[in-house]
């Protein structure tokens, strides 16, 4: 799946977003972001695929909003202006939910600069490897505006209140070694093999049960807002869905056919 926007490509069942605007640093336009949903909802859907890279072509992984779509929401009429706002918040925030609640392993290959809400964007995958090229701004606050990308909730669960705060309110830039210090990015890696070492990250951790991973991550989602007897009563119901699926039947059979095999043999 190839557009003028986004480019989708799937090997060994791994599948690789390029957000496909380098001209503009991908700078997430209302018709980007409606082909960014189309391949979320691809990549969610196809059982085949295990999990999900997401970079930008270009110098940049994503600049942010489109400033000239900002330009043409303040030239509507006065009366319009708040739901267009709140119109345009809920493709933002499916978009975001997509890829946060993608029942597979996400990881955000970031190989420049992560901004406003490209950071957002980048917060909202499991994990985030980072070129020596990378940085992130949080640069809302220069534009009058607050996180709207998830980072209000994404960014203190990876650096705490305070450092959230601190980034939020002054937006400045954080270069990858300061993002991997902090806890923003979990592993550093050359410009040049970025994307090939977020493959075959993404494949290391998508090796097993696609049952058990979907479930796994979906409680480990809530873990945080919810208390402890929730979080063990919906591991319960978890774990009796995994008692029925393929993948825990063949682990187990396999496990005691070479058990029975060495035994045999001894």
């Amino acid at each position: 799946m190839t557009t003028d926007l986004i480019d989708l490509q799937i090997s060994s069942g791994i599948a690789t977003i390029y957000l496909n605007r380098p001209e503009k640093r991908n700078a997430m336009s209302d018709d980007m972001r409606a082909h960014f949903i189309a391949a979320l909802e691809r990549v969610s859907a196809d059982k085949e695929i295990r999990a999900l890279v997401l970079t930008g072509n270009g110098k940049g992984f994503c600049a942010g909003g489109d400033v000239a779509g900002m330009e043409r929401r303040m030239q509507a009429p006065a009366g319009e202006v708040g739901f267009n706002g709140w119109t345009r918040q809920q493709r933002v925030h499916y978009s975001v939910s997509l890829l946060h609640t993608m029942p597979k392993p996400t990881i955000a290959a970031v190989n420049g600069a992560a901004t406003g809400l490209g950071a957002d964007t980048a917060l909202a995958c499991d994990f985030i490897i980072a070129s020596d090229a990378a940085s992130f701004t949080w640069s809302y606050i220069n534009r009058g505006l607050i996180p709207d990308g998830g980072g209000m909730y994404f960014l203190p669960r990876r650096v705490g209140l305070v450092k959230a705060k601190e980034l939020i309110f002054s937006g400045r830039k954080v270069d990858a070694n300061e993002a991997l210090q902090i806890g923003i990015a979990d592993r550093l890696t050359g410009a040049d093999t970025l994307v090939a070492d977020a493959q075959a990250w993404a494949a290391e951790l998508s090796k097993g049960s696609a049952t058990a991973l979907a479930l796994g991550k979906t409680i480990l989602n809530q873990s945080f807002e919810l208390p402890a007897d929730q979080v063990f009563a919906q591991g319960s119901q978890a774990q009796g869905i995994c008692y029925t699926s393929t993948e825990h039947r063949d682990a187990v059979m396999a496990f005691l056919n070479k058990s029975a095999a060495r035994t045999g043999k001894e």
